[in-house]
């Protein structure tokens, strides 16, 4: 290993607590693993091709077997409403809405039959459970534009979400487009989400062919050889692969969102890169340091290899306190991003250690840095080398204080935006100007009055509307005279400011349950407000307000939102108690310190509240739209983005707190001495995490080319939280704390103590 010179430096070095402590045997542990797969390498690597021939036709189609739901919260009030509507009711909130233009006005008599025409034959097809239009509603105002010109259908479709994703896949392309005298545009929430998902697949595929090249070259300019380049590659793809067979097999027994391939993609590069880089740099050291090919493998995985099993570990603890959430949509993340995890982690150690078993000293062909450097053979540092990172660390430590709180300042500064958050669920404007569903919405928006498509469902289970109709009656007046509602339509009539406007038709008995025999009502509450904003939320309240006569269900898009925050709400804090309760209890077994653990949460806290602050300033805000690329800016964040983001986030800047502890311990438990420890800690790992956050944020970043804002706000979100973790929290923030700290870094009462040195993760 060689000695150290001594550090040229006027900081004080704390006094030594521990004793120089012998290095284990190699043949045991990791250490055993690592040589048995260097030695049976071929047979590792024939069984890893074998089981990619399988897996690749197997998940290849797994984003067509996937949910596109999800994002409600089952047992909800709201959830409660809309399953009786398709129930009982066959009715609610219509899932494609029609706007039909014509040249000349909706009421002339070529355009009235077709409208009708087209309204009885959308009526007829097969999952289609009501269909109605201005004209099949006797010309109903509300269902008019206000130029006279465009009129709309409203298709209300059976089953699930899946089903009714179906029917609408079969019915969308009969409709749209001309229809004789009118020209046919199709939104509504389902169509969409369609589109939402069409544009997801589309900006995966993307960012995937943007981030690759760029991933070879950054990997390049980090190892300089070609194939050690390549290594990093190859597990993330096994990890990626690998992970698609996981949502197949998963997809078989729960349901999982299709939107959770995409945090799939960017994870399992992103983790598989930053494991196998570790892997492959300290095997690379270790060839430095005059090992053959099979003790340098032992060695590797019996430090770098625990470290990457350690890092996993919180990784996927993190991530799994996602699965507090009753929201599928949000679970589907966790069941993703654990299983890629898992999934990098074992190709970095398994499979990684027999590749490089095969390549040998042969890891370093093909350095493309010899033409402009003859010495970068091995892109190793030395031992005794004062790098930038040491100069880094020692400088931060002669002066903690200042440092520390200046760039705390900095990271405050930067969160005062999310004190300004408002909350949303995605709507039309998430997708890109030019989609026709989002036009579509626009056109509503400008053009009718009312909010047709999106009305407050309000469900009387109990009431019999044929012996309570005058309990209707009073109850839908009560409910018209609200602010902000246009209408309320129910079986006795329409009703407006407190009354009525419409008597009771045919239609009206689509309010009534399906069965004679079976009880019940519904009411559609129309409003000119927007469902998912804080007007649109405040009049849910009020219509839950209202007294029924009889116990209700309110439903719709408005009262989804509202169930969704109360419920993200409500299990936040499960989350966030599993997320510091596993890192306590992971980071004081690795390092047998309560201080540290209690450092790593502190400083990801606030790292995460500036990156959040700066998503709102951006995305809520609309500042530095065209940096970021273009997007609509709604005044509000998606909903669930910030609780993934946070999940994700923290386990990234938990894979890099424990890449740097690892070496910093591992110094410290060499010689004693804190402040060395940690120069040399950040030495050996600074440069490795820099890389390792470029390559990941680079992963990120490529999802900031997408349409859709929600995608945009996650890649660069996650981006901006790995870079500032990498530079500000673990070049700047960890060395002054630790400093400050010296010995209390390393302390833990008697008892804890003693139960560290018994079921501890030491060396």
């Amino acid at each position: 290993m060689g000695t150290r010179p001594t550090a040229r430096t006027t900081v004080k070095a704390d006094s030594p607590r521990l004793a120089p402590t012998p290095t284990p045997s190699p043949a045991k542990g990791l250490a055993r693993l690592g040589t048995w797969l260097a030695r049976r390498r071929v047979l590792v690597l024939l069984v890893t091709l074998a089981a990619l021939v399988v897996a690749v036709p197997f998940g290849a189609d797994v984003e067509s077997r996937l949910s596109e739901g999800g994002i409600t919260s089952p047992g909800s009030e709201s959830a409660r409403a809309d399953d009786l509507l398709n129930t009982r009711f066959e009715g609610g909130s219509p899932h494609l809405v029609f706007i039909a233009r014509s040249s000349g006005s909706v009421d002339a008599a070529a355009v009235a039959r077709e409208g009708q025409a087209l309204t009885d034959r959308l009526a007829k097809e097969p999952g289609v459970v009501e269909a109605a239009s201005y004209w099949s509603l006797g010309r109903a105002e509300a269902l008019k534009a206000r130029n006279g010109r465009s009129a709309l259908i409203t298709v209300r479709l059976a089953g699930d979400e899946d089903q009714v994703r179906k029917h609408a896949k079969r019915i969308l392309p009969t409709v749209i487009g001309e229809q004789g005298p009118l020209e046919v545009t199709a939104t509504g929430t389902t169509a969409v989400r369609m589109e939402i998902e069409k544009q997801s697949e589309e900006d995966l595929v993307k960012a995937e062919l943007l981030s690759a090249p760029l991933l070879l070259i950054i990997l390049l300019l980090v190892f300089g050889s070609a194939v050690a380049a390549g290594t990093p590659l190859a597990v993330g793809v096994l990890a990626v692969i690998g992970s698609f067979v996981v949502l197949r097999l998963l997809d078989m027994v729960v349901q999982v969102s299709v939107f959770s391939v995409n945090i799939t993609t960017a994870l399992g590069l992103g983790l598989a890169i930053d494991y196998s880089l570790f892997i492959v740099t300290r095997y690379r050291e270790e060839l430095a340091a005059g090992r053959d090919v099979h003790p340098a493998i032992a060695e590797t995985m019996r430090t770098a290899g625990r470290t990457v099993l350690f890092s996993a570990l919180t990784v996927a603890l993190s991530l799994s306190a996602m699965l507090v959430f009753p929201m599928y949509h949000l679970r589907s993340f966790a069941y993703s991003g654990i299983a890629v995890v898992i999934l990098a982690a074992l190709g970095s150690v398994i499979v990684l250690p027999a590749l490089l078993a095969v390549l040998g000293h042969r890891v370093d062909a093909w350095n493309v840095r010899r033409l402009w450097n003859r010495k970068a053979r091995t892109n190793t540092v030395r031992k005794d080398h004062e790098g930038f990172w040491h100069r880094v660390a020692m400088a931060v430590m002669r002066r903690p204080l200042p440092f520390a709180l200046s760039v705390a300042a900095v990271l405050i500064a930067l969160g005062i935006p999310f004190l300004r958050v408002e909350f949303a669920d995605s709507d039309d404007r998430v997708l890109p100007s030019s989609s026709p569903a989002h036009q579509g919405a626009q056109m509503l928006r400008e053009q009718f009055d009312s909010q047709e498509g999106s009305p407050i469902s309000v469900v009387l289970p109990a009431l019999d509307p044929r012996t309570d109709s005058k309990e209707v009656a009073t109850y839908a007046t009560a409910l018209s005279q609200l602010p902000d509602v246009s209408r309320v339509d129910a079986t006795t009539g329409s009703y407006n400011a407190g009354q009525e406007v419409a008597p009771p038709s045919t239609l009206s008995q689509r309010f009534a349950a399906k069965k004679a025999t079976e009880p019940g009502t519904w009411m559609a509450v129309i409003s000119d407000t927007e469902p998912y904003s804080e007007r649109g939320m405040d009049l849910v309240s009020a219509v839950r307000a209202v007294p029924a006569p009889s116990d209700r269900l309110v439903g719709g898009q408005a009262a989804l939102l509202v169930d969704s925050k109360s419920t993200l709400g409500d299990k936040l804090p499960w989350a966030l108690g599993i997320i510091a309760a596993s890192t306590m209890l992971l980071l004081f077994l690795f390092t047998g310190s309560l201080l540290i653990p209690l450092k790593a949460i502190v400083l990801n806290l606030l790292s995460l509240t500036a990156t959040f602050g700066a998503m709102v300033w951006i995305f809520q805000e609309g500042h530095l739209r065209r940096l970021v690329g273009d997007f609509t800016v709604t005044g509000a964040i998606d909903i669930d983005t910030p609780v993934l983001m946070f999940c994700v986030a923290f386990g990234l800047s938990m894979d890099y707190e424990v890449f740097l502890l690892s070496r910093i311990k591992e110094e410290y438990h060499r010689t004693g001495d804190n402040v060395s420890a940690v120069a040399w800690g950040l030495e050996r790992t600074g440069r490795l995490v820099t890389a390792a956050a470029i390559l990941v944020a680079t992963v990120l970043l490529a999802f900031a080319t997408s349409e859709l804002t929600p995608l945009k706000l996650l890649g660069v979100g996650l981006a901006l939280a790995v870079i500032v973790d990498a530079t500000l929290v673990r070049g700047i923030l960890v060395p002054a704390f630790m400093r400050l700290a010296g010995r209390a870094n390393w302390w833990a009462p008697g008892p804890l103590d003693r139960l560290h040195k018994r079921i501890g993760l030491d060396d």
